[in-house]
């Protein structure tokens, strides 16, 4: 199931390329979809092609291939394919407003930057899409910094976190260092070593002792505003 600006951005490569036969830029694409930079349609673009909905062809500029199209779509009179939703006795053409949502606890700030104070507190509670939310426990933390701008991960964002104390080289997690500071990095382990590693040039990795890194979850999900 795609969000509302996944689906739009599908949508509007597909039309390109029936109308023009090449896939548009990621300027047109920033544009059409009113976003502010072209970090979100690099996003949306590994999203798309994560759940098959495009391929990216290689050693060609702006090859992209649309291979589907969600299930609900119909074709207008143009052959563009417009998303539907059934609402009572009303059609819409915006899609997944009405997917169910879950409701998680909305646990403050996490840094990713400069570490934080530990997020001990519910701040409040945020409804999230139910296909984001796996097994297990999650929470939802704020994003502050922009240490990991690299992965994806701006400033503002809400990042859903599975609650855990264990994790994988390479997963991005929430560490609290020596019981007091909270940041979200991502997680490279040697031997008794363990780094906690940026995804910005500008800040450096950390390393630590086994004894001063708790894992408290791992990394499932972002939800931005746009």
């Amino acid at each position: 199931m795609l969000t509302k600006k996944q689906n739009e951005l599908l949508i509007y490569i597909n039309q390109n390329l029936r109308e023009t036969g090449i896939a548009p830029s990621y300027e047109e694409m920033k544009e059409a979809l009113d976003l502010r930079s072209k970090s979100g349609i690099h996003r949306l673009i590994n999203a798309l092609e994560e759940r098959g909905f495009i391929r990216r062809l290689p050693h060609r500029a702006r090859a992209i291939e649309v291979t589907k199209l969600p299930t609900a779509s119909t074709p207008d009179k143009k052959g563009n394919f417009s998303p539907k939703l059934i609402r009572g006795d009303k059609e819409i053409t915006s899609p997944d407003i009405f997917e169910e949502t879950y409701e998680l606890k909305m646990m403050g700030k996490i840094a990713a930057g400069t570490p934080i104070a530990a997020i001990e507190y519910e701040k409040n509670k945020i409804s999230v899409p139910n296909h984001m939310i796996g097994s297990g426990e999650h929470y939802a933390l704020q994003i502050e910094g922009d240490s990991m701008i690299g992965a994806g991960i701006l400033d503002g964002d809400t990042a859903i976190i599975k609650k855990t104390d264990d994790a994988h080289s390479g997963e991005i997690i929430v560490a609290l260092i020596d019981g007091e500071e909270a940041t979200l990095k991502r997680l490279r382990k040697k031997g008794e070593t363990i780094a906690l590693e940026p995804a910005n040039s500008s800040y450096e990795t950390k390393i630590y002792g086994p004894d001063r890194v708790q894992v408290q979850g791992t990394l499932v999900g972002i939800l931005r505003s746009y």
